[in-house]
């Protein structure tokens, strides 16, 4: 989840590869904006504590209100605690009477001989350690005797994406010693460090009394890096374009990268959504001459590797092994079909994963019907006997689509608890449709297939297409072809267990503009509707900096339904900006957010849980976890956006939900400095929560590496975990302490 704001260090943040001219709804005349006045309230006083081991605050508020837990049972209370201040501490601050653990974090040794963790940069053989930047996750229960279990509340596996690494110019430099080298070539240590430092990680943890830990020799526990088999399954599966030197077939590749949302699938397995991967590649100047200007220079501009594109690591100058030749993908073999080098390889990345946590023997695959692109999460309709499954994605990057997927076969029951659960992902995932959206000002939408059976796919004449194989590789394109709407960074999506609503975050989005210069910058529309100034340390920020996120209902509650209405559950904002155009949900200082980004609604008490991660607020709090009780799409009213300005005047209508209240949405949770929360997941009974907190220290600068003074944050050492000082992405575990449900 790399923000879209640029970060003190930012290397390839959500390339702007998209520069179609797709409508954004009504074409009008762009205006120019005023700069709101900025008004901001105090901040709450905090009381720092030291609970179960782990600095954090406690904070010392009111008394908790009294809301009302009105999903199933009227009067029961939730969101019963007080809303956390903001903060720009180096802790974990939650309310008073909970209890936070940190249980696994980067360097843990999970396989074989590794080492006790120095965290001093002198560790290798990352491939049996916990990778770095703890993102989405999923609990998969286990029984006393190590079965598969949906009730387990005291023993499971925690799959845990490790997307990226915390960088400048080229090196991962916390995990090296001095730094790493910032200048090509790159060493062959180092990149090795690095490219095991990604990837996926099954862990077991256990909770004894009332503490929770990893277990370092558990049977179950593994890593999926980027020497690992994964196969390639649904319609690419074979095709010419997953033709590599590795597999000259089409059928298999190498890794999973830039891990960042997940899923969990009706028949329990777990989904990876991958990320940023282009700029792990590099692209050697005059590549489209060597191509012969054909269509696969197209597909790598649309995807953001124009030629020239330097890598984001120089993982290709690592030696001559074929490990490091991968990451060039170039033309530079003879061959007709790319079987002699990996001008290929990367059509084989930017899919949804699937991995049975609990079967190491069974090989990952990645679902291509699901399509390719910066994928996050990948979440369920409510599975219902004698339906279509469907299922939910965004594309995270500048101006890009929603998605979902629809299976040819019909749910079965039986299928829950299958005797080889990857098969059920093969019946699922591998033969249905795939749709993007289009949102209209009025409220309404389509879901249009991306198929030759789609005129405007078929009669695509910038890419033609060949076959639904090549329309699974670039998604972007066919996307493109049938004028999707442009979305201000589509991440996490969930699922309201209680009506079936889908909720996606649209993080921010710096090209919004009442004066868009070049196909990049795009006016403000009804889903996308605010363009303002916002300003950080000074300095102006402009855009939709805040992001919001936007919810939608099938038409008849239907997984294949064609048809939707949408409107916006909630802005972020800061408390006492402008109310028009800017804090439209009227947040408060216990609400007021930035950058929605990680989304997830507990199964069992319904709570939706929104996650930051944020550049724009930063100089105010570090980023944060918030608790939701909302409503349903309709619940608020339709409203006109008016934009004056010297060119004429911007009207843009929108639909907003009812705003939050203090009873149904504050902050729960604010993390250490530079911090980015993420990932989130329970035990069946609401009464443990997983949080991972990604790249504490983000912004300290590689000269720092010698002297922890001058870290920008030294978690979790600093809360009694581990070795050495500098930071490190972990899980922790929220509990209460009266042993209640959290959030309740």
């Amino acid at each position: 989840m790399t923000q879209e704001t640029p970060r003190p260090i930012d290397f390839f943040n959500n390339e702007d590869s998209n520069t179609t001219d797709n409508p954004t709804f009504d074409s009008v005349l762009g205006a120019r904006l005023s700069r709101r006045n900025m008004l901001r309230g105090g901040a709450s006083v905090a009381a720092s504590a030291v609970l179960g081991g782990a600095a954090v605050t406690g904070c010392a508020t009111g008394a908790g209100d009294a809301s009302t837990y009105s999903m199933a049972l009227p009067g029961e209370k939730l969101l019963g605690f007080p809303a956390v201040a903001k903060s720009l501490a180096d802790v974990v601050s939650v309310p008073p009477g909970y209890k936070v653990d940190i249980i696994y974090a980067l360097g843990d040794p999970i396989l074989g001989n590794a080492t006790p963790f120095k965290n001093d940069g002198s560790d290798a053989d990352f491939d049996k350690r916990a990778g770095d930047h703890h993102d989405g996750m999923e609990w998969f229960g286990l029984s006393e005797n190590g079965q598969p279990s949906r009730t387990s509340v005291n023993r499971g596996l925690l799959a845990v994406n490790h997307e990226a690494t915390t960088d400048e110019k080229l090196s991962s430099f916390f995990i090296h010693t001095d730094g790493g080298k910032s200048t090509l070539p790159r060493p062959a240590a180092e990149v090795d460090k690095e490219t095991a430092l990604h990837g996926i990680s099954v862990v077991e943890v256990r909770k004894t009394g009332d503490k929770w830990a990893y277990l370092a020799n558990s049977s179950f526990n593994r890593r999926l890096t980027q020497q690992s088999d994964i196969e390639i399954a649904g319609p690419a599966r074979g095709n010419r374009l997953m033709v590599t030197k590795y597999s000259p077939t089409g059928t298999k590749t190498r890794g999973t990268l830039n891990n960042c949302g997940t899923g969990l699938t009706p028949w329990g397995t777990f989904l990876t959504g991958e990320e940023n991967f282009a700029g792990y590649f590099h692209r050697t100047a005059g590549d489209d001459a060597r191509r012969n200007n054909d269509k696969s220079a197209t597909s790598l501009r649309r995807y953001g590797r124009g030629q020239g594109a330097a890598s984001r690591h120089g993982w290709e100058t690592g030696g001559t092994e074929d490990k490091y030749a991968r990451w060039n993908n170039s033309k530079i073999g003879t061959s007709a079909d790319g079987s002699d080098d990996y001008r290929n390889e990367m059509n084989g990345q930017g899919y949804v994963v699937e991995m049975d946590v609990y079967d190491a023997t069974k090989l990952a695959k990645k679902r291509t019907a699901l399509g390719r692109y910066a994928h996050e999460s990948a979440v369920f309709s409510k599975a219902v006997a004698g339906q279509p499954l469907a299922v939910y994605m965004g594309d995270d990057a500048r101006n890009e689509y929603i998605y979902k997927y629809v299976s040819n076969a019909n749910w079965d029951p039986a299928d829950a608890n299958p005797a080889n659960r990857m098969n059920a992902g093969d019946k699922y995932l591998d033969n249905g449709k795939l749709y993007t959206a289009k949102f209209n000002a009025d409220g309404t939408g389509q879901w249009i297939e991306l198929s030759l059976n789609t005129p405007a796919v078929k009669n695509y004449t910038t890419y033609p297409f060949a076959d639904q194989a090549d329309i699974a590789v670039n998604t972007r394109l066919a996307a493109d072809a049938v004028g999707a709407t442009k979305m201000d960074r589509p991440e996490w999506c969930a699922v309201n267990p209680k009506n079936g609503e889908v909720y996606f975050t649209l993080t921010n989005n710096s090209n919004r503009s009442l004066t868009p210069t070049g196909s990049s910058q795009l006016l403000p529309d009804a889903s996308n509707p605010r363009v303002y100034t916002d300003m950080k340390d000074g300095k102006p920020q402009s855009g939709n900096p805040n992001g919001h996120i936007l919810r939608l209902r099938e038409a008849g509650n239907s997984p294949a339904a064609t048809t939707l209405t949408w409107d916006i559950y909630v802005f972020g904002a800061e408390a006492g900006a402008a109310a028009n155009p800017v804090n439209l949900s009227n947040l408060t200082d216990d609400q007021d957010m930035s950058s929605p980004d990680g989304l997830w609604f507990s199964p069992y008490t319904g709570i939706c849980w929104i996650q930051t991660d944020d550049g724009a607020y930063t100089d105010k709090t570090n980023c944060m976890m918030l608790a939701a009780l909302p409503g349903q799409v309709g619940d608020g009213k339709q409203v006109t956006l008016n934009y004056p300005g010297a060119n004429g005047n911007l009207a843009v209508q929108t639909q907003i939900g009812k705003a939050p209240t203090a009873s149904t949405l504050k902050r729960f949770l604010v993390g250490p400095a530079g911090c980015e929360i993420t990932g989130v997941c329970e035990t069946p009974d609401g009464k443990s929560l997983f949080i991972n907190i990604q790249h504490p220290g983000e912004g300290t600068a590689m000269a720092a590496i010698s002297d922890p003074a001058k870290y920008q944050s030294q978690w979790p050492a600093n809360a009694g975990y581990g070795a050495g000082k500098r930071p490190r992405s972990a899980t922790i575990v929220i509990t209460k302490a009266d042993g209640g449900r959290i959030g309740t």
